[in-house]
């Protein structure tokens, strides 16, 4: 019975993010996705060749190749990523749950850098593409000019609130994807195999190979992947399972960037080196690619679907950008101004403004030289990507020694049954027992709520286990591409460097600010149950309730130093007053200033009562889940308000201990498991 009651409550939804968007009209399928994604990450085939010429001349190809097996594995993690964290973010949160929150804001600050970049580089590309069609406006001035403009109507349009749409990206992205074919196909149909294959040995004539260019190209060519991580920010509006979704869509993004970005990489960089060389032709040279062997007609409809989509990408990026400053105030590291809504539109008017000021700002110093602002790109993308990687690599670890401590667990408990069954039927129940199935007592499962296996079971199989290496080689060779661009690439340094240390340094004093008010931030809160807490005391807190103080001030009186104390708040079901929208980072918990004032009390009062072994768990929950969590984490001892008990009257402890505090009475429910 009580094996049976451990199985059943392994499937409760111990999840604070739910489902509540399931029923959601606009959610976004594995098609939409793949559209997003693309029109992000597809928009680098248009300036990457040009601007990797200028490093590593005929063999931008050969290195575009060659990062694509990595970009594979990268598509790999970013996919479990968009389940593991559901709330979007990317390596924000990734970086926050897995290592610390200051991880977390470093990541932000990283991926900043990357948006800042992405706005800035895309719009300028886009206006240089049009310069195809409109020769008048190809001049450096008026292209600067141009998309500054730009940069300024896509910062009104956000202030206005026009959203960006997934249809439209869809529209976008196919067009886009079938002029790269129609390229391809053309260029195909004016040489024979034997001439496609004769570049090969050119590639390598151009340039010769060391290992110091070797690293340098492959560090350098993950340029042409720059726009994967927009995959980890729609997962508050991909559909269900986010598993599947994600990697159906990353799954099109590989072939279709697979079957374009390289091919297009090499036929631009051999067939026009002169162009290549160009600053500025360099920047159209797809578009000149298509001119040369399909004629005007095909060159001018790849100008204005690249200008179009590289607009579009920056756009993209600045809703990026705004949606991280955003994210970083509501974790208290940036000034809560930056979380002003304008009375008229009701939009963050001054995340906005940073978001396109600041590229405008990046755009005027270059003064519109493209290949500096690809310089520049290396610092922020690569250190996103290595900070993710990461941080599931920490996520991925844990589990498997989850798995491992769950599997111990059950071999020791139906070890006990086999003595107590007797030693003839030994045999057959050591073979169920490998073969066992049996769920740990507290697991989440990866398909969200409701799912149908565990991430704590799926880390027990050896696809698991094979997947974690892998994902250990990929954060092996995105951190010694990083590393090496830290090196080769001094301007990026420079650049990523000042701007990470002045977030930081603004993160660091708004900390303090913090501090001194008297609000004590909260260094890690846990919005899934994943862990077993053996021993624990377990201090329930729900919302609106005037007695929380009671209860955490007598489980810090009552805290033992080697026994873990977990705080759970239960904020109960909240809906949404809106769909939440494309590169949203949705946590409830940011944006529940009562838990987060809550939380601040108890950890203020946990550090002066040194209370070493702490954890916090936001649920948006009922009160009645806590007789479920009660069940399933086995807590020596539960801490509820006594003006609230009856709502915990499932709750079964051996025995009941009162205790009166300054601020009201807590029954303390007591179990020997």
């Amino acid at each position: 019975m009580a094996q049976e009651s451990v199985t059943q409550n392994t499937q409760i939804a111990v999840d604070s993010h739910g489902d509540e968007h399931a029923s959601g009209k606009n959610l976004l399928g594995p098609l939409l996705c793949w559209a997003v994604v693309f029109a992000d990450i597809g928009t680098s085939v248009y300036y990457t060749p040009g601007i990797l010429y200028q490093t590593v001349q005929g063999l931008a190809g050969f290195f575009v190749f060659l990062t694509m097996s990595v970009f594979i594995l990268l598509a790999l993690k970013y996919a479990e990523v968009t389940h593991r964290f559901p709330q979007g973010g990317g390596v924000v949160t990734v970086a926050a749950q897995a290592i610390n929150p200051w991880f977390g804001a470093i990541g932000g600050m990283f991926i900043l850098v990357d948006y800042f970049l992405t706005a800035a580089i895309s719009s300028l590309s886009g206006i240089l593409y049009l310069s195809v069609v409109f020769p008048a406006i190809s001049g450096v001035t008026a292209s600067v000019f141009i998309t500054i403009g730009v940069l300024i109507l896509l910062g009104i349009l956000n202030w206005v609130g026009i959203s960006e749409s997934a249809k439209v990206s869809l529209v976008g992205a196919v067009i886009a994807f079938f002029s790269n074919i129609a390229i391809l196909v053309t260029v195909f149909t004016h040489m024979s195999l034997p001439q496609v294959l004769a570049l090969i040995p050119t590639m390598f004539k151009s340039h010769t190979l060391t290992p110091l260019s070797f690293l340098a190209g492959f560090a350098g060519s993950f340029l042409a992947f720059s726009g994967l991580e927009s995959i980890s920010q729609l997962s508050p509006v991909m559909k269900q399972p986010h598993k599947k979704v994600a990697g159906i869509a990353l799954t099109l993004v590989v072939l279709t960037i697979g079957l374009t970005s390289p091919m297009l990489t090499i036929f631009s960089t051999l067939l026009l080196p002169e162009a290549a060389r160009s600053e500025v032709q360099s920047a159209q040279i797809i578009s000149l690619l298509a001119g040369k062997w399909g004629g005007p007609v095909l060159q001018t409809e790849v100008a204005i679907s690249a200008s179009a989509l590289l607009i579009f990408a920056s756009n993209t990026a600045i809703i990026g950008a705004y949606h991280v400053f955003i994210a970083l105030s509501r974790m208290e590291f940036l000034p809560g101004v930056i979380l002003q809504r304008n009375k008229m539109r009701g939009t963050p008017h001054i995340s906005i403004a940073l978001a396109t000021g600041i590229p405008i700002i990046i755009l005027v110093l270059v003064w519109g030289r493209i290949n500096i602002l690809g310089e520049m790109y290396a610092f922020g993308l690569l250190g996103a990507f290595a900070l993710t990687c990461l941080g599931l690599d920490i996520v991925r670890y844990r589990d498997m020694k989850r798995a491992g401590s769950t599997q111990r667990s059950v071999a020791t408990t139906r070890s006990g049954e086999l003595a107590n069954r007797g030693e003839e039927h030994k045999a057959t129940e050591v073979h169920d027992l490998m073969k066992s199935n049996v769920q740990p007592a507290v697991m989440t499962t990866s398909g969200g709520v409701g799912g149908q296996v565990s991430e704590v079971e799926e880390a027990s199989t050896l696809w698991f286990k094979i997947n974690f290496v892998l994902g250990i080689i990929t954060t092996i060779l995105v951190v010694i591409a990083w590393s090496t661009n830290l090196v080769t690439k001094p301007l990026a340094t420079a650049f990523g460097t000042g701007v990470t240390l002045l977030g930081m340094s603004i993160a660091y004093y708004n900390h303090r600010r913090h501090q001194k008010e008297g609000k004590v931030p909260v260094p890690v809160v846990v919005t899934q149950i994943r862990d077993t807490y053996p021993d624990n005391t377990l201090a329930v807190l729900t919302a609106g309730n005037p007695h929380n103080g009671a209860v955490i001030r007598a489980a810090i009186n009552n805290a033992d130093s080697q026994k873990p104390v977990i705080f759970l708040y239960l904020a109960g079901k909240q809906q949404r007053a809106t769909a939440p929208r494309m590169m949203e980072i949705i946590d409830p918990y940011l944006d529940d200033q009562q838990a987060k004032d809550t939380f601040s009390k108890a950890e203020a009062l946990a550090i002066k009562g040194k209370v070493p072994n702490r954890t916090y768990v936001y649920l948006m929950e009922e009160p009645e889940l806590a007789t479920q969590i009660w069940q399933s984490i086995h807590p020596r001892d539960t801490l509820v308000a006594i003006e609230d008990d009856a709502q915990f009257k499932d709750i079964n402890p051996d025995r009941v201990r009162y205790e009166l505090t300054p601020e009201g009475k807590v029954a303390h429910l007591l179990k020997r498991w």
